[in-house]
């Protein structure tokens, strides 16, 4: 006879999803959409539209799964919150060596700049943003919602409901400004990304950066 031998471990070994699979159709949705928009092809928006629904509701429904294996059916362990941080931590740092990239173009690109830009930084011929206009105000309403998120966090943490209330009201004010902003300053941009490095470069960050800041 066969004797059936149960491992015990920490961790949580999940059920069958169809999230991973449906997110991945949404991503290729998305993406490919996204392309065939900005192409000017039929069905482009359509299909972008969908990738954009389909990853919203993957992430809601996948989110709602966690949080019931977590509080529900108690299935994050100590092993599996620290699983939970790492991950979380390796999250952070490739976000930062992505805008590394971004930043290393730039200054290879400013503090190098080569002969077919006419060997000047910024390109020769090219109109660019005066950095004393939206782009400071943005860069002060940035600063100021990562300390109101800080003051948020800390009032959290310390059990003070209303600061904590206000803190996140400021924060989601401060972001709705930013992106208006940071809309506003690419409608009124006398560059556009075709532009070389420069305009590559110049909206390739600052628009995921300000995805970023509509996402978070």
């Amino acid at each position: 006879s066969q004797v059936k031998v149960s491992h015990r471990h920490p961790f949580h070994l999940v059920d069958p999803s169809p999230w991973p699979l449906v997110a991945s159709i949404g991503a290729l949705s998305l993406t490919f959409g996204g392309v065939m928009f900005m192409h000017n092809y039929s069905g482009g928006g359509q299909l972008l539209f969908l990738g954009f629904v389909t990853v919203l509701y993957v992430m809601g429904t996948w989110w709602r799964d966690i949080i019931r294996e977590a509080s529900f059916e108690g299935q994050h362990t100590s092993a599996v919150q620290e699983g939970l941080r790492l991950g979380m931590i390796l999250f952070i740092v490739s976000e930062v060596m992505f805008f590394f990239a971004f930043f290393w173009a730039f200054f290879t690109s400013s503090l190098a700049p080569v002969f077919n830009i006419g060997g000047v930084w910024p390109p020769a011929g090219l109109e660019v943003i005066s950095p004393w206009g939206l782009p400071l105000l943005n860069t002060v309403l940035l600063l100021s919602s990562g300390a109101t998120v800080t003051w948020a966090h800390h009032a959290i943490v310390g059990g003070l409901k209303q600061e904590a209330q206000t803190g996140l009201y400021l924060t989601l004010t401060f972001a709705i400004y930013f992106t208006t902003f940071q809309f506003l300053e690419y409608v009124e941009a006398p560059f556009s990304i075709s532009d070389g490095v420069y305009g590559s470069t110049f909206f390739m960050a600052t628009g995921f950066h300000g995805f970023h800041v509509l996402i978070g």
